[in-house]
């Protein structure tokens, strides 16, 4: 097992990538960051030899970096192994193999055991932004790509389910996945829809205070400009708002590494990405609304009316 003391950070990086180049797994013997509260990254402390300081949150970062999964397997008061097993590129819900392609996000489906509202990043920005909406006074919601109905249960949290006065709305393909969302939340308040988002029109549904889509429009089934537009000129109320998650990472097994990916390229490429946020941004913006941009592993477009 290598230790490392007073390395750069370059040479640790060479180290593991060389390492993992022929390993599926490499373990490192490291200064266990509760040796000193009042360090930062990079500096060096002195015990019987010389180290140069980092958080546990650097050993993460460097984990993910590396496409690895980080297990800490022992620890005591001044050093811990931490244990770096390499991800598996072509492990991805994307790559999944189901009898019926029309239910890739449906309850059989990896994607569907993901649940976002335990990434306090994702959760926190979200949260957030449906304070930042006045989540209390809409009486209209409308999520598109609803799936199992996470959204839905942030925002029943948030007011401590007080939901009666609120019409909710969630559009998705998977048909089993909106039988979930019916069963999760059987009130009279609460409508689900198997229905294809190009062809929201059909739904006759009434205009929402509120829009929300996470991760759904992008979809390469969907016109991603067309179709925000249309939904800003003909499913919003006047003085709406709206809440759209763009994803800025990706699923290698059951591990989320932070950047967007395009499939014509072998690393984090986000430019089409950036070019969609900025789209929606500028769009929103002539049209008199506040927008924020926040988040992390999900970039969060907030926009409140200005009129």
């Amino acid at each position: 097992m290598k230790k490392f003391t007073n390395e750069t950070m370059y040479e640790i990086i060479n180290f593991m990538q060389n390492e993992l180049l022929h390993k599926d797994s490499v373990q490192i013997k490291v200064l266990n960051p509760s040796v000193s509260k009042d360090l930062f990254s990079g500096e060096i402390i002195k015990l019987e030899e010389e180290f140069i300081y980092r958080s546990f949150k650097v050993w993460s970062d460097l984990s993910e970096i590396l496409f690895c999964k980080m297990y800490v397997s022992s620890i005591d008061k001044y050093f811990m192994d931490l244990q770096f097993e390499k991800l598996n590129s072509n492990d991805s819900f994307h790559n999944q193999q189901l009898i019926n392609p029309n239910d890739k996000y449906g309850i059989e489906s990896i994607f569907f055991r993901i649940n976002k509202n335990e990434d306090p990043t994702f959760l926190n920005n979200y949260v957030n932004a449906l304070k930042n909406v006045k989540i209390e006074d809409k009486k209209v919601v409308l999520n598109l790509g609803i799936n199992k109905a996470d959204e839905f249960e942030v925002i029943k949290q948030t007011l401590d389910n007080n939901l009666a006065d609120i019409e909710f709305h969630g559009v998705d393909f998977s048909s089993s996945a909106i039988e979930f969302s019916k069963e999760r939340f059987p009130f009279n308040n609460f409508n689900f829809y198997n229905h294809d988002i190009n062809k929201l029109d059909e739904l006759d549904l009434p205009k929402a205070d509120l829009l929300i889509s996470i991760g759904t429009l992008q979809s390469s089934s969907l016109n991603f400009k067309l179709l925000f537009m249309n939904l800003i000129q003909n499913h919003l109320k006047d003085k709406g708002s709206v809440i759209l998650g763009f994803p800025n990472c990706r699923w290698i097994g059951n591990e989320v590494v932070f950047g967007a990916k395009a499939k014509n390229y072998t690393f984090s490429e986000q430019s089409v990405l950036y070019n969609d946020v900025m789209f929606c941004k500028k769009y929103l913006q002539q049209k008199k609304y506040r927008v924020t941009l926040t988040g992390k592993n999900y970039l969060f477009l907030t926009a409140t009316s200005i009129k």
